[in-house]
């Protein structure tokens, strides 16, 4: 049976590193929010207003990006979802849509110190590398940073969560 597996995290801690990797060992198909926002969206992205316009956007990109992996899924190919969810609510409201579907899921936590996923996510809008899909402004990293909610002994429990030590982060 194919499986999804779920990258949860805060910005920079490494899940686009790790969904690489996963993606390699499970000859996998990645659907990652951030590219699709990207491609779909970036040139209509307004100077004002930014926290709504994404998230009426963010919203339709996850309807797709699930209709897309429930299809890979019946097809026998597993996926590897970075899809934000950076808050419980919105993972519990996947959780159960998942549950719904009867999809085996496979949880992944990446988590590092924040002033090293600052300085990651600085690199990496410099560098604009292999995981670089959209810049990260400042004031955006400290605002998704402040809005991420790690889970919790129940969560992690009932979802078997996997904890991965983010690369350069013993």
């Amino acid at each position: 049976m194919a499986r999804a597996h779920l990258l949860i995290g805060p910005v920079g801690a490494g899940k686009s590193t790790l969904a690489l990797r996963l993606c390699r060992e499970h000859q996998a198909l990645r659907l990652t929010l951030d590219d699709w926002m990207t491609r779909l969206f970036r040139p209509d992205r307004p100077d004002a207003g930014v926290v709504e316009w994404y998230v009426e956007r963010a919203e339709r990109c996850l309807e797709q990006i699930w209709r897309v992996a429930q299809d890979a899924l019946a097809a026998g190919t597993d996926v590897v979802l970075e899809i934000g969810l950076i808050q419980r609510r919105d993972r519990e409201a996947f959780y159960r849509r998942v549950d719904e579907a009867g999809v085996a899921l496979v949880v992944h936590l990446v988590d590092a110190p924040r002033e090293l996923r600052r300085e990651r996510v600085a690199q990496r809008n410099l560098e604009r590398g292999q995981t670089f899909s959209m810049e990260v402004p400042p004031p955006f990293f400290e605002l998704a940073s402040d809005l991420w909610e790690p889970p919790d002994e129940l969560e992690q429990r009932e979802r078997a969560i996997h904890v991965w030590s983010a690369p350069g982060v013993p």
